[in-house]
């Protein structure tokens, strides 16, 4: 045993850098809740430095024992007793109690070292194996990245559907990942660029009908018969889909794609349940904004350790507000990257294009989504043009347009947006969005 932790102790030198510290992935039983956390340590001789919760770590190694405080424990910081056993860290970390700030508890804890992802100059390409059907941090990451390196991979549809038309995964938008993101630390701000989204396969699906939030009253008399699949050819050479039984009406009906990506989420904070694939929220989810397509760069909080980010539902074109329910789904190929941002508050998704930005609320109203995407933008004219209110109301309300980005999920999604064009007529001038 001595061995053993003697060589796992050999992976943590003093390094000068954070990002090359040794990582830990702690989980902590908080009352039967797992809680996510960091922990860095460093090893000089016999003694132990790091970073625990944004508080400093001082400790020893004493036998087979780890022992250490963070911060210091008389006020908000945190004591650990811990062993490294078959490569796992056990042990107990002290908090504070949530009730009582004077009392403090104990709670298990447990961890494992995370492999620093290696450096790659190039492309990294990442064939996925399983699929999540909820945005969580209790998913093992599929695959540790680093900020800058393009990442290769693909999605299946939202039915579970691969390339090769094998179900591979539950229905419900089955997502690809989580990609834990080496350094991203709660707080943090996520920019994941999406550099190349490509069609991998000749069809798509989508229904007929109207989604209910289409629906009148005396159209849903009408539409009993409706609500059927309906396959889609897709030309990958010319770009374009055209229906495979077409009706008479429609036999001339070619429209060019424009692949998206229908969900984009991170792995939501301490507190709240795993979110299911079909919904979303602060930390992104089945957003089905069809301006996520190739070229944009998606803004997202950070919650977790490594922000565990996920992607899929794949549609190789869709109207406004997926009105049929379900778009063109298909499978994609993607090329993506993220970087590290420093923290800032954001109060909704962020997207940025070559020519424009947009924020989306997201609520069960329209009424509600639309006042969610005008605090995002409110907040982001503040934050990145230097305009207060009043000066955020006379460029909104002469340049924003509203999109309905989707009626088909839980959420109603409205998408506001702002033509670059217009914003660099602010005297503030355009600082870097985040």
């Amino acid at each position: 045993m001595r061995l053993l932790i003697s060589c796992l102790l050999m992976l943590l030198p003093t390094f000068a850098a954070r990002a090359e510290e040794a990582v830990w992935l702690l989980s902590i039983d908080r009352w039967g809740n797992s809680e996510y956390r960091a922990l860095t340590l460093s090893r000089d001789g016999t003694h132990l430095s790091g970073s625990f919760r944004g508080r400093t770590v001082s400790g020893q190694l004493e036998g087979e024992t780890l022992l250490f405080t963070a911060g210091d424990p008389a006020e908000d910081g945190h004591r650990f007793e811990g062993r490294i056993r078959d490569g796992v860290l056990d042990g107990r970390v002290e908090y504070p109690d949530t009730n009582d700030p004077h009392r403090r508890v104990w709670h298990a804890v447990r961890g494992r070292l995370l492999e620093p992802p290696p450096a790659s100059a190039g492309v990294r390409r990442f064939e996925p194996r399983t699929f999540s059907n909820a945005f969580t941090a209790d998913a093992p990451p599929a695959l540790i990245i680093r900020p800058g390196e393009i990442i290769a991979t693909s999605t299946v549809d939202s039915g579970g559907v691969d390339r090769d038309g094998t179900t591979r995964a539950l229905y419900g938008n089955p997502q690809t990942g989580p990609f834990h993101v080496w350094g991203a630390q709660p707080g943090d701000v996520l920019a994941i660029k999406l550099r190349t989204i490509r069609l991998n396969r000749d069809f798509a699906d989508s229904l007929d009908g109207f989604t209910p939030r289409a629906t009148s009253q005396g159209m849903a008399a009408r539409m009993g018969a409706l609500g059927k699949r309906v396959r889609w050819r897709l030309d990958r050479d010319a770009g374009t889909a055209t229906l495979e039984d077409a009706p008479a009406a429609l036999e001339d009906y070619v429209i060019p794609v424009r692949p998206m990506l229908g969900g984009i989420g991170v792995a939501p904070d301490f507190g709240f349940a795993p979110f299911s694939t079909g919904d979303t929220g602060h930390f992104g989810g089945n957003m089905d904004y069809n301006g996520m397509v190739e070229g944009v760069t998606v803004y997202l909080p950070v919650f977790q350790p490594g922000a565990l980010l996920y992607l899929g539902d794949g549609h190789a074109v869709q109207g406004d507000g997926e009105t049929t329910q379900w778009a063109l789904e298909t499978s994609l190929d993607v090329e993506f990257s993220v970087e590290i941002l420093p923290p800032r508050p954001l109060a909704t998704p962020r997207i940025e294009s070559d020519d424009a930005i947009a924020t989306l609320g997201q609520a069960g109203s329209l009424d509600e989504a639309v006042r969610l995407a005008t605090a995002g933008m409110v907040q982001w004219l503040h934050q990145d043009y230097g305009l207060d209110d009043r000066e955020a109301s006379l460029v909104i309300g002469t340049a924003a347009e509203l999109r309905i980005a989707t009626l088909a999920g839980r959420n109603a999604g409205v998408a506001m947006r702002l033509g670059k064009d217009m914003l660099r007529m602010l005297k503030a001038g355009h600082r870097d969005s985040a």
